[in-house]
């Protein structure tokens, strides 16, 4: 009997093991082998024909700390996080609520809102190209109505980051909107009747009922948009280029831009490592802490 048991424990183990290959084979090819093949790169000298590269242990790290490039790209890349990620949840639950309500041509409404994500940010960025071109573009010839002058708003330090953080919030709202709007359709309607006996306003419903419940899905969104805020770069290419002067710059572009463009791949793979410990951190944080608070365990 005892060594039916410890044969059927085996057999489960080697189902186990096979369910759990083909993801474990495709963390490790693409997920584990990059990471430590980029950590091991930045640990190098950047090598020539002449010049082979050398072990150089942290010196790269060291280099992007004494480098004032690396932290206004960082900062440039705090401002455009701190700025996208609120905005974008908000614009996104205020639609996904005025589109869960009873209203005329509600699907046309959910529709409108959520066309800017299908479109690809390459395609996005040309968009707004067009309304941010300085003399021709739509905002220039709106402001020309009211005699305000023609601003560059690309090519100026004091507006470029924020013409593209106002891309990025167009084009992610539409995106969590959907994942609100799905979240709000799970709702038992009890508790809106439940609410309307107790005489509660809308208001109150929303923010005792609506918003802790959807915690879950919120904290779902704020992981997604802090990864975009680090990995979207397609519309720099086409708006800015990181410029002027470094103004609207992000990691991820200079990572490429270290990479490609000055062939520095040990930097490049510095910082790259450095993105990754900060997004590890804040994964710690949200499966030890947040998860707990926001699914009520």
């Amino acid at each position: 009997m005892a060594e039916h048991v410890d044969l059927e424990k085996r057999r489960q183990a080697v189902y186990g093991w096979l369910l759990l290959s083909p993801a474990a084979i495709l963390l490790t090819l693409f997920a584990l082998y990059p990471s430590v093949a980029t950590f091991w790169s930045s640990l190098f000298s950047r090598g020539t024909r002449r010049r082979p590269s050398e072990f150089v242990g942290i010196e790269n790290y060291a280099d992007l700390f004494a480098d004032p490039t690396f932290w206004k790209v960082v900062g440039n890349n705090l401002v455009y996080a701190g700025v996208t990620i609120p905005m974008s949840i908000a614009i996104a639950l205020a639609m996904a609520l005025w589109a869960n309500s009873r209203i005329p041509a509600r699907g046309f409404v959910r529709t409108a809102y959520f066309t800017p994500t299908v479109l690809p940010m390459i395609a996005a960025a040309n968009l707004w190209l067009f309304f941010y071109t300085p003399g021709l573009g739509v905002l220039d010839q709106i402001g020309s109505l009211f005699g305000l002058p023609s601003v560059n708003w690309l090519g100026q330090p004091e507006t470029a980051l924020w013409a593209v953080i106002i891309v990025t919030i167009w084009k992610e709202a539409g995106f969590f909107m959907i994942f609100y709007l799905a979240a709000l359709q799970t709702i038992p309607e009890d508790l809106k009747e439940a609410s309307d006996i107790e005489g509660a306003s809308r208001w109150t419903y929303t923010r005792r009922i609506v918003l802790p419940l959807l915690m879950p899905t919120t904290l779902f969104i704020m992981v997604n948009a802090l990864i975009n805020s680090v990995k979207l770069i397609d519309h720099l290419f086409i708006l800015t280029k990181g410029g002027p002067n470094d103004a609207s710059k992000l990691i991820l572009y200079y990572i490429w831009e270290m990479a490609f463009a000055f062939f520095d791949a040990p930097h490049a793979a510095a910082m790259t490592i450095l993105v990754l410990v900060v997004l590890g951190i804040v994964a710690g944080i949200k499966f030890s802490y947040l998860d707990k608070r926001t699914h009520y365990q």
